[in-house]
């Protein structure tokens, strides 16, 4: 901290990011430095005559080297997290390891002299807060805690993809739900969004391994689990097809899957999902092949003649369909031919699941780009004339959503909306042509087959808008 001017964090610089090394006040530290961030939020809002909303955060022991609290990214993340805060203080144990460690995280009781350090740091803290903080006399900073559900983790491969950047896969076990059951997960994560997982499967130790006795980066094997998403607005989007039943059911009985086109692969749990457990003919597309050998190493993803998946920009991929769905050429003349007798090139469905790149506003969905009229067109015309098109949102703001749902309805003629509960996450279900409903819904063998794989109540809470 020597090289630093003791006005230094007088003042707010929005958007400013800092971090700096002190000697620990713990003499049995080990190592026995501390790493000190001080972030400032990029959204300062007028606070007239008040002083501004600083906190600051120990980051959990153990932790130092994850993403979430060792870059600037994940500490932008947990700043927007907490509504308001206008500079957050984040202080841990210097990172150890490199950053391709592999170190085994298992989550630590808490100790008495963990406290006693905690406690010693808060002068810091408050010393780090800016001078309109002490107008009025003293002034104490608040300390937030960060809680997740992650028991222990390791990561069993970091690596560099040409659009994403850094991406990690992770293994981790989780708290269970209270009747003693033990979960295991494997998610991928990017460095550009640390907080947010892209993918997350079920996994399971292979046969031949006692669950009871398993542990998170043992010798033990696992394998994916394709019998459920795990992922919270994952089960929203696939309750959709409730909507399109009737002509689901039409596909099969015709001797043909039904087909869908996910735009945003990631680890390629909803693809995997929709082919395996309700017989789906897939199209993914990515734009970053390093994302796609992740998926079918780590993720169970196998491509054949039902999961061909692309690597290219998803805009110009689905306006080149809809060239050619426009063109009326036959299937085998498109690059999406599936082999089989099925001579129409559109798609039942198609679902979209891309987070912004723009970190500014906190973690938001879709990209704005992904929603101009041009585009929403380009995927009305690669639909079929019962077909919808499913978008996950996660709006940064009541202004965003909204004006999202005047731009689809802008192009489609119905909307829907399944709210997924989290307070984060909301699907909107676009459709081509009106629902026509169905009195032979009530024995539609699909929608029988979607209960069972899934929620009923995402699909009985799906809502015209």
């Amino acid at each position: 901290m020597a090289g630093l001017d003791e006005s230094t964090f007088e003042g707010i610089h929005p958007a400013r990011f800092l971090s700096f090394t002190i000697p620990s006040p713990s003499p049995s530290s080990t190592p026995p430095t501390l790493r000190v961030a001080v972030l400032d939020s990029p959204i300062q809002p007028d606070t007239g005559d008040s002083p501004p909303v600083v906190a600051g955060m120990f980051v959990p022991k153990h932790r130092e080297s994850d993403w979430i609290f060792s870059t600037e990214a994940g500490q932008l993340q947990l700043l927007l997290a907490s509504p308001n805060i206008q500079r957050l203080i984040l202080i841990g144990e210097h990172p150890v390891g490199g950053p391709f460690s592999t170190t085994i995280y298992r989550r630590p009781l808490e100790t008495d002299s963990q406290k006693r350090l905690e406690e010693s740091l808060i002068p810091l803290v408050t010393a780090l807060a800016p001078k309109s903080c002490f107008i009025n006399g003293s002034f104490n900073v608040p300390i937030l805690s960060y809680e997740d559900n992650v028991v222990c983790s390791v990561v069993l491969e970091k690596c560099v993809g040409p659009v994403v950047g850094e991406m990690l896969v992770e293994d981790v076990e989780i708290e269970s739900d209270g009747e003693g059951k033990r979960e295991f997960r494997r998610r991928l994560r990017f460095k550009r969004l640390p907080n947010l997982v892209q993918t997350e499967i079920r996994i399971v130790p292979k046969t031949g391994f006692d669950s009871d006795k398993t542990e998170i980066g043992g010798d033990v094997e696992f394998q994916p689990d394709f019998l459920a998403l795990v992922h919270v607005y994952l089960v929203p989007m696939v309750a959709s097809l409730a909507l399109i039943a009737s002509r689901i059911e039409e596909r099969i009985e015709a001797g043909f899957r039904p087909k869908a086109l996910c735009v945003g692969v990631g680890g390629g749990a909803l693809l995997g999902f929709l082919r395996s457990q309700l017989g789906f003919q897939v199209v993914g597309v990515e734009m970053d092949e390093e994302v796609l050998r992740i998926a079918t190493r780590y993720f169970g993803l196998e491509v054949g003649d039902c999961i061909q998946l692309f690597v290219g920009d998803a805009i110009e991929f689905m306006k080149e369909l809809a060239n050619e769905a426009n063109n009326h050429k036959e299937m085998n003349d498109c690059c999406l031919e599936a082999g089989n007798d099925d001579a129409d090139p559109k798609f039942d469905v198609i679902m979209v699941d891309l987070d912004s790149s723009d970190m500014c506003n906190g973690v938001s969905a879709p990209p704005l780009e992904f929603v101009r009229k041009s585009v929403l067109l380009a995927a009305k015309s690669v639909l079929g004339d019962s077909g919808i098109f499913v978008i996950n949102v996660i709006p940064p703001s009541r202004l965003f959503y909204e004006k999202l749902i005047h731009q689809f309805k802008e192009v489609f003629r119905e909307l829907y909306e399944i709210d997924s509960g989290n307070g984060e996450n909301f699907v909107l279900i676009a459709k081509v042509l009106p629902i026509v409903s169905s009195n032979g819904d009530g024995e539609n063998s699909f929608l029988k087959k979607l209960r069972l794989v899934i929620s009923g109540a995402y699909m009985d809470s799906i809502r015209k808008i």
